[in-house]
């Protein structure tokens, strides 16, 4: 598995914040049963880079927490199957020609806002952080949060991720 960070903060925690990342990566992938090894890249920048994105790819002109880049078209959120009946077009599209690793996709995250944020909620970064991957990581799985039922799903998948890894409010 590969899960490429890319600071551009320059390590703007004071808390081993890559492994929180990694950590909580493996652990969604691990809820999800996702059977391959993945690639996952992570961004961590400011926010006017991350508006910047925003308004480029959502049409939104303000600063987000996370922008989330998913690689994989699903059927059905969190269901592999459709890679398995594809064949080489499949494997062309979806696979890392040198590692062989599945291309999951690419998670933004705006450190400023990951630290105001845990302000405004009362907790602590480390957990808004690992919150915002999880919430992310999702996403990447092809859930969404546009109607009740599935805001309400996602939301119990992250917590159970990060209730599972003792990263609580």
């Amino acid at each position: 598995m590969s899960i490429i960070i890319e600071d551009k903060q320059a390590g703007g925690f004071d808390f081993d914040y890559e492994e929180v990342m990694r950590t909580v990566v493996h652990a969604c992938l691990e809820d999800a049963e996702c059977p391959y090894e993945v690639m996952v890249e992570i961004t961590l920048t400011d926010n006017d880079e991350i508006q910047e994105l925003n308004r480029n790819f959502r049409q939104i002109d303000r600063p987000t927490d996370v922008l989330s880049f998913p690689m994989l078209d699903y059927d059905t959120p969190g269901d592999f199957s459709f890679l398995e009946d594809g064949g080489e077009e499949i494997v062309a599209e979806y696979f890392d020609p040198d590692t062989g690793e599945l291309m999951f996709g690419n998670i933004v995250i705006a450190v400023d806002k990951v630290k105001e944020q845990a302000k405004e909620y009362g907790h602590s970064e480390k957990r808004e952080l690992a919150f915002l991957v999880a919430h992310s990581m999702f996403h990447l799985l092809g859930y969404d949060h546009m109607e009740e039922q599935e805001r309400m799903e996602m939301e119990n998948m992250q917590r159970k991720v990060l209730d599972r890894l003792g990263i609580s409010r």
